[in-house]
């Protein structure tokens, strides 16, 4: 390569979009193409980007299989970013597997940590952590061993697992100040704002406070009969029931353990629980059904005990009762999670990212939209949604996913 792509090259290594630009913007060469598109990129237009780059794919030809490789995986960091989470991936395994045949061990450690990223971004936790379990033959240099960490932490995160997630975020935060790229401390820095800011609020006597990821961890583990609303299911220490799809049964179980120790009416949980107003001998009938299954399915947790107004939730043993829900509530809460994050999202990622329907995440778009919550900017293909994320809370989406049934 000649001196000026090198120059480019080093300077969008340091994090230097603009200087990168300076050098090759006039030039239409592969090498050229390729680093205007990573370039623009770096300055958030990610249409311009993506042109550019398969431009450059297209340039290099098939007598250049290294190159049109890096072109590839630079297009999946750009879908990535503009969260095209339907970007084919197996073209990502082949440009990785292309990358390893020629000896270039750094980008195919980057194509595994795109891998593992997008993984993460559609909830599967499991193979993201085996992708990033994988060996590396060679040393990474700073900034991919920043990205990486920063992954581990949001892989440890997921899970509620903060000691490790800081050991992670220590060492990203290390490998940030040795790559010298300011654009990437600042995501190191954000990240760990999210093991200080609030991740859950805990209802339980009646009285409420917000807890950190830390005391979340902590009140799972423990002994405490806990009624996730984030969730959905009801926990005590190692035993997990879920009712994920039972939706009636879970708000039953919430009515009763926010009252608890005290009973609920009848009349609400019938008008709370079947969402009616008026009601009569049939809903009374439902509710009995109902509390039969909720006795059923908590088993040995917690027994539901007829009172002479209603129902109560009585613990097996000494336990406590508490709900963890989300420290804002509203509809919609999840997709909102997502597009707190700061980037645009499109709707088809979204039902992809939450594994919902297409329609069924326009129709909650639609409807956030038409509250001022979120807007929307293109048309069609192109159209992307974006929301303002909520000041002093860290979001839903960096919280476990739900407890498969």
């Amino acid at each position: 390569m000649d001196s000026m792509i090198t120059a480019a090259a080093r300077a969008l290594a340091a994090g230097d979009p603009l200087g990168a630009l300076n050098r090759v913007a006039l030039r239409d060469d592969a090498p050229a193409l390729a680093l205007r598109g990573i370039a623009m990129a770096q300055l958030g237009d990610f249409l311009r980007a993506k042109a550019l780059v398969r431009r450059a794919a297209r340039a290099f030809g098939p007598k250049e299989p290294l190159a049109r490789a890096r072109c590839v995986v630079a297009e999946a960091e750009i879908a990535l970013a503009s969260r095209d989470l339907g970007w084919p991936a197996k073209s990502l395994d082949t440009a990785r597997a292309t990358l390893d045949a020629h000896g270039d061990r750094v980008n195919a450690a980057y194509a595994q940590y795109l891998e593992a990223r997008r993984l993460l971004l559609i909830g599967r936790l499991d193979e993201a952590e085996c992708t990033l379990a994988e060996p590396h033959p060679v040393p990474l240099p700073p900034a991919i061993r920043a990205a990486r960490e920063l992954l581990v932490a949001g892989i440890a995160i997921r899970r509620l697992r903060t000691n490790v997630a800081r050991a992670a975020l220590a060492r990203a935060e290390q490998a940030a100040r040795h790559a010298g790229i300011p654009a990437l401390m600042a995501e190191v820095e954000n990240a760990s704002l999210v093991l200080n800011t609030p991740a859950a609020r805990l209802i339980a006597r009646g009285e409420q406070r917000l807890l950190l990821l830390d005391d979340v961890e902590a009140l799972l583990a423990s002994e405490v009969l806990v009624i996730d609303a984030r969730r959905y299911a009801v926990c005590a220490a190692s035993t997990v029931v879920s009712l994920a799809r039972r939706p009636v049964l879970f708000e039953l179980a919430r009515l009763l353990a926010q009252a608890w120790p005290e009973d609920v009416p009848r009349s609400t949980l019938i008008e709370q629980a079947f969402r009616t107003k008026h009601a009569d001998e049939s809903h009374r009938a439902r509710l009995r059904v109902e509390v039969g299954r909720l006795r059923t399915m908590l088993g040995t947790l917690a027994d539901v005990s007829a009172t002479k107004q209603g129902f109560a939730l009585a613990p097996r043993g000494t336990r406590e009762i508490a709900v963890l829900t989300r420290p804002v509530e509203e509809r919609h809460a999840d997709m909102l999670a997502f597009l707190s994050d700061g980037e645009s999202w499109s709707s088809s990622a979204l039902a992809l990212a939450l594994g919902a329907s297409q329609r069924t995440v326009q129709r909650a778009l639609d409807s956030l939209a038409a509250a001022g919550k979120v807007q929307s900017f293109g048309r069609g293909r192109a159209r992307r949604w974006v929301t303002q994320r909520v000041p002093g809370f860290t979001t839903t989406l960096l919280l476990p996913m739900p407890l498969p049934s």
